[in-house]
């Protein structure tokens, strides 16, 4: 290994281990210097997108478009634009920018992403479900219910497929599904779902953990 690469190596580890600590400044400061060496290197992108996931996290999310953009750009030169690794930084920005409520803006990269992921990983896979919830949920969002419940379910039994139906992801899904119904007054075929995404967490992530918390919310608003 030459002398360029141990260095990478070295802020590698020094920017993982800020970001982990939510030290921003940090983690920022030791970029810059990863930048000098490796600007244009995937790694450098994968890190630009953690560091924009923390700001999401702490509510910046002005400070963090820039850098799932940036990171985005990166990714074009080095891994190029049919590589999973683009496909999630897509599907991150889109989740930023739905956040801001800029929802015309996410439609398109959330699109991207799945069109990626089908070509990539295959319709068979966890994270292409994740991507269908994640337009369905923006659908939803736009208040485009007809179009939503289709993707909604389409990811749910590919879930049912490749994690099964003892997992949070899966009831996620599930309260996501029931959640739409409720939008459209469909009670009936919601309250089964409410309940069985909380079993499923009951089982899987236990009673103390938010997800829980949020699922009784959802079936005690409900009833």
């Amino acid at each position: 290994m030459n002398n360029k690469n141990q260095k990478l190596d070295k802020l590698e580890s020094e920017i993982s281990h800020a970001i982990s600590q939510n030290k921003f400044s940090l983690a920022r400061s030791i970029l810059e210097k990863y930048r000098i060496l490796g600007e244009n290197h995937s790694n450098f992108a994968t890190h630009l997108n953690n560091l924009a996931s923390l700001l999401e996290s702490m509510g910046r999310y002005e400070e963090a478009e820039p850098l799932y953009r940036q990171a985005i750009e990166i990714d074009k030169k080095t891994i190029g634009e049919n590589h999973p690794d683009y496909a999630a930084h897509l599907n991150n920005l889109a989740g930023l920018l739905r956040s801001m409520g800029r929802y015309k803006e996410a439609e398109p990269l959330y699109r991207q992403a799945i069109e990626i992921n089908k070509k990539t990983i295959g319709e068979n896979h966890p994270n292409y479900a994740s991507g269908l919830n994640n337009l369905a949920s923006l659908l939803k969002n736009m208040g485009r219910y007809e179009e939503a419940e289709p993707i909604y379910r389409q990811a749910i039994e590919i879930d049912e497929k490749t994690i099964g139906e003892n997992h949070p992801s899966y009831a996620t899904h599930l309260n996501n599904l029931a959640g739409l119904l409720e939008s459209m007054g469909r009670y009936e075929e919601v309250e089964p779902l409410y309940r069985q995404a909380i079993e499923i967490n009951k089982k899987t992530i236990g009673e103390n953990h938010p997800s829980y918390a949020t699922h009784l919310n959802n079936l005690a608003s409900l009833l």
